[in-house]
């Protein structure tokens, strides 16, 4: 029989074990912690050094480290993570519509014109320019056009324009993110070195940088994955390169350009023509398709015998 003296055999094992602390004494910690670490902030300021001063700065590949070494992570999140590390080395320039692809309308366009132009866009934000699309004056929305008020003075789209972001090419995606959603803006006209207008980047292009794809009843249907893991026959030659390594697993060289159509340009040495080809690491890229001057398509095809060093051979057919 036990003995009253006794605590019985889970006695010894709860002695030394400390007792969870209650709701409201976790109350009082969380306050304790804030309250401390808000002390800190304000000294730190008022003597004038940096709350963060002192710690010791993480590279990239120790901040892969870590994430690969968690266990906790789910792998969606461990996509992200990796996405928004690969976003924050790229610039906005790898992102943005050229200009070239851009539907541009001119101030002293009438709105009835206007509405002409744009009725087959998928897309409803459009800069206006004054006469050149280096000298972009702001931009209108859809709605602008097609919702006005029956008796109304507006005769022109520079009347309707609303201010425009502009961004140099060298912006970094997450900055550039950050900074449109602060302020607001859903549309930024991107500059190159020059001064000129190089193309536009959305809001939804950056985030579709981080979470994929996003697709409106606007959107092209997108291209089908092919099967089993076999890199397309074709693809877009404004495919930029890091998409393009992604998609077909091979990398492409650094250069003058940031698509797949600006390769082949940069290797042809010349305005590429149908029928144009590349060879490259067992690879033949061959020119589909012109859109004017610019690589529309381009179609893959592996070589029986891959290059050497480097996958680099020389020369092009035309």
């Amino acid at each position: 029989m036990q003995q009253a003296g006794d605590a019985g055999p889970d006695a010894a094992t709860d002695a030394g074990r400390p007792r969870a602390p209650g709701p409201i004494r976790r109350a009082i910690a969380r306050v304790l912690v804030r309250g401390t670490d808000a002390g800190m902030r304000w000294v730190t300021r008022l003597l004038g050094a940096s709350p963060t001063a002192g710690r010791e700065k993480i590279s990239e590949a120790e901040l892969r480290d870590l994430v690969a070494a968690n266990t906790v992570l789910r792998g969606e999140e461990r996509q992200l993570i990796a996405d928004v590390l690969t976003a924050a080395a790229r610039h906005v320039r790898e992102l943005m519509v050229p200009r070239t692809e851009v539907v541009f309308l001119d101030a002293g366009l009438p709105i009835a014109d206007a509405l002409q132009l744009v009725r087959d866009a998928r897309h409803s934000r459009f800069p206006v320019i004054q006469g050149s699309s280096d000298d972009v004056v702001g931009f209108v929305h859809l709605r602008d056009l097609t919702i006005r008020p029956e008796r109304d003075d507006v005769v022109a789209v520079g009347q309707l324009t609303r201010e425009v972001k502009r961004l140099p090419t060298s912006k970094k995606v997450l900055t550039a993110l950050s900074e449109m959603r602060r302020e607001g803006h859903h549309l930024a006209v991107v500059v190159d070195e020059y001064g000129g207008t190089a193309g536009i980047v959305t809001l939804e292009d950056l985030i579709e940088e981080l979470v994929g794809e996003i697709h409106d009843e606007y959107d092209v249907e997108p291209e089908p994955l092919p099967v089993g893991g076999a890199a397309p026959a074709e693809v877009d030659g404004r495919l930029n390169l890091a998409d393009f390594a992604e998609l077909v697993g091979l990398v492409l060289p650094p250069g003058p350009y940031e698509t797949v159509g600006g390769f082949l340009m940069c290797r042809l040495g010349r305005l590429p023509a149908v029928g144009d080809e590349v060879p490259l690491a067992g690879w033949r890229l061959a020119v589909r398709a012109l859109d004017g001057r610019r690589v529309a398509r381009v179609t893959l095809t592996r070589t029986a015998v891959p290059t050497g060093a480097g996958g680099d051979e020389s020369g092009a057919a035309g």
